[in-house]
């Protein structure tokens, strides 16, 4: 492969790749016939990216006794410390909706990572908080996570990787809250 100025061994310039090599959904899902549509194709090669990613998060966390979906709290709680969270803008704010938000913030109280304090304003509302050793965890992770976080960049360029950001911010506005009409 010819290398382009400016970008890695192995990248490839996504406007000139025909349409026969971008095929790596169909052969990671061991497809025999094609797509019904170039959308089609989109939208399954986004969900097998996807599952990748969340599998290699998993692999990562998931020997400290953490589950992807206690991670993504752990890391909005991160995100907002020393400010605490309501429980209902954790679901809101998660990657993949769970309706067992209370039971996740349980294991991770349980586990001393996460603190919960109900509201002296509204007695309704449970404000949720990163404790020392939740921060402790996520530094012990961050080396590891950021590793795969950067593997993108061993096949993409940074143009091409702000390109995909602004496709995908696309996508997500596209859809919503909600993938119907």
């Amino acid at each position: 492969m010819k290398r382009a100025e400016g970008k890695r061994e192995g990248a490839r310039d996504l406007a000139e790749t025909p349409l026969d090599l971008a095929e790596g959904a169909r052969r990671a899902l061991r497809m025999t016939r094609p797509f019904r549509s170039r959308s089609q194709q989109a939208a399954i090669s986004l969900l097998v990216a996807a599952e990748r990613l969340r599998n290699s998060i998993t692999r990562i966390v998931e020997p400290f006794g953490v589950t992807h979906q206690q991670y993504n709290v752990l890391r909005i709680l991160r995100g907002v410390h020393p400010d605490p969270l309501p429980t209902l803008e954790i679901g809101v704010r998660m990657i993949e909706s769970t309706p067992g938000v209370t039971r996740l913030l349980d294991r991770l109280e349980s586990k001393g990572w996460v603190r919960r304090d109900r509201c002296t304003e509204d007695r309704r509302q449970v404000h949720c908080r990163i404790t020392p050793a939740g921060l402790a965890l996520l530094e012990e992770l961050d080396p590891a996570i950021d590793l795969v976080d950067e593997r993108i960049a061993v096949v993409l360029d940074p143009q091409e990787i702000d390109s995909l950001v602004s496709l995908l911010d696309e996508v997500i506005e596209a859809y919503g809250e909600s993938p119907l009409p």
